[in-house]
């Protein structure tokens, strides 16, 4: 198994400088230890005029079957001789992945103590594999390797020239050739998409793979058109895995595409909370808002049915107390603003006729949980940014036990509400619960013209905090909004305000309803407005012309 990596240089730029940035001396052949035999480092050439840095891999096949318990390729238990005469000694695999992981390590990482300035440096490079297994041959070859720069030439192997009638073998000899790559991206390159196109592994793949992934696949994989093929192979094709590493590459898209880290798209859940305790205790609120780089975690005290309230404990946000289940509480127990804010959205629902409802922001899938106890509701579909989020509401949902009618009737989507999604179009309702809050003012034209412009539901309501009502909470500081997430929090007249423009903008109807006990000074503690669609898309755009 053989692999070769040249550069070319100048006086100013040797080419030796490749042997500080793999960490190997140019005037020296080395051997590694592996789990599966001895990797070789060796020179062929090395001048200032040209480099060539060459990886051979010597593969132990008896030691390749004990290790691997005659599993996987080369050791069908309906061969046995295949468990020692195979091709894992001399095509290009994930054994070959690994030995470039371990022996190039630092220059993977893009590490050069002796000199920092070389690892930022694109550079001419030359990459060849004698024999590579292509599952797709030259073809995908070609797809995988030209959009992330590199010149490609994939030559079919024949299965034998003495006979060329056989046509040719799965096997490519492959040159890359690019000047737009530095070391360390050539590396990560060939580490993951090696065994990608082998479409085998040596060893068994488990959760930790998908972090092996993304970190090799940083810069590149999130954008790579071929993305879901090569994160479904690298992961042998497990679909849980796949499906986790396909919305944590989601995240990373919309953090560049936002020029943003991924941990504020990320945070609809706290990053210290306890989801599997929150689940058993049905305690403290998730972000019912989570959208990703706007959500946040929403806590409400508890509101007794004479409008005091109880103030919060140890809590972010002194509006939740806690998040008890929906069932009815008990006649000396206060009501949850959180569940009087549910009920609220429940009965508008019913009374607009909505049958399938998009929960958008749905967090830890408090209202998504609720939707379901009533059969009126016949698909209900929550959509957050936020892979914790998901996976929490995945769980207090039951989604893995839910018997087929019921799990039929709900879909957890991963996406940003400020981006318009084909998939949320068609759609009686759409609700947004205690999310336009934790937006920055400037996105919130996105937002409103993903909902409201592309979605186009017919009913759309909106909840979000009523900021006259914050003098009423004892334990929130004066001046303080709700949650540390929160972008602003708006009076009655702002909000109002506000939908009534959106409704204008894009034909809807809005009317305005109190969720709380309605102070006759500072009005209800949570504002919701309810949008209903008057004008179809067509008569919009007759009426603009």
């Amino acid at each position: 198994m053989f692999l070769t990596i040249s550069t070319t240089g100048t006086p100013g730029r040797p080419a030796t400088d490749l042997g500080y940035l793999l960490h190997k001396h140019p005037g020296k052949a080395q051997a590694f230890s592996t789990s599966y035999g001895t990797a070789h480092v060796l020179y062929p050439e090395a001048d200032e005029q040209r480099c060539t840095a060459a990886l051979l891999l010597e593969v132990d096949a008896v030691a390749l079957v004990r290790r691997g318990k005659g599993k996987g390729r080369g050791g069908a238990p309906d061969a046995a001789l295949a468990q020692y005469v195979n091709d894992r000694p001399y095509a290009a695999s994930s054994l070959l992945a690994v030995a470039i992981g371990a022996v190039f390590s630092s220059a993977m990482r893009g590490v050069c103590h002796a000199r920092p300035e070389l690892p930022e440096q694109a550079r001419p490079l030359r990459v060849k594999v004698p024999a590579l297994p292509a599952r797709g041959g030259p073809d995908l070859v070609r797809r995988l390797f030209e959009p992330l720069g590199w010149t490609v030439t994939a030559e079919p192997i024949a299965l034998d020239t003495e006979f060329p009638e056989w046509g040719d073998s799965r096997y490519v000899r492959l040159t890359l050739e690019g000047h737009t790559r530095t070391l360390a991206e050539a590396l990560r390159h060939l580490y993951v998409l090696l065994p990608v196109l082998d479409d085998a592994k040596h060893y068994w793949v488990s959760a930790d793979e998908v972090d092996k992934l993304l970190r090799a696949g940083e810069g590149w994989l999130a954008e790579h058109p071929e993305q879901k093929l090569i994160t479904s192979r690298y992961l042998t094709r497990r679909w849980s895995l796949t499906r986790e590493a396909m919305s944590r590459l989601e995240l990373v898209r919309l953090a560049e595409t936002d020029d943003t880290e991924v941990e504020s798209i990320d945070n609809a859940v706290a990053a210290e909370t306890g989801a599997e305790a929150e689940i058993e205790a049905e305690a403290g609120i998730g972000a019912e808002a989570g959208i990703g780089a706007e959500a946040g975690t929403e806590d409400e005290a508890a509101v007794v049915p004479d409008g005091t309230t109880e103030p919060a404990t140890a809590t972010a946000d002194p509006s939740d107390a806690t998040d008890a289940a929906d069932t009815a509480p008990a006649a000396d127990k206060p009501v949850p603003l959180a569940v009087r804010r549910r009920e609220a959205i429940v009965a508008a629902l019913t009374a607009s006729g909505a049958a399938r409802v998009l929960d958008l922001g749905c967090g830890e899938g408090h209202l998504v949980q609720t939707l379901l106890k009533n059969p009126r509701f016949t698909e209900i579909v929550g959509v957050d940014v936020s892979t914790r989020a998901l996976t929490i509401a995945a769980r207090r949902l039951k989604l893995d036990r839910m018997g087929e009618r019921q799990a039929s009737r709900v879909t957890l989507l991963q996406g940003s509400l400020a981006y318009t999604d084909s998939r949320l179009k068609g759609y009686d309702a759409a609700v947004l619960s205690e999310v336009i809050e934790h937006v920055d003012l400037p996105r919130l034209p996105a937002l409103e013209y993903a909902v409201f412009g592309a979605a186009r539901p017919r009913t759309v309501l909106v909840t979000t905090p009523n900021v006259e009502y914050n003098v009423r909470w004892e334990s929130l500081p004066a001046g303080h909004v709700r949650h540390r997430d929160h972008r602003f929090e708006w009076t009655r007249e702002e909000f109002r305000t506000w939908a009534a423009a959106v409704a204008a903008r894009h034909g809807y109807e809005v009317e305005f309803r109190p969720v709380g006990p309605d102070d006759p000074e500072v009005g209800p503690p949570t504002q919701m407005a309810v949008f209903t669609l008057t004008t179809t898309r067509n008569e919009k755009e007759a009426k603009a012309a």
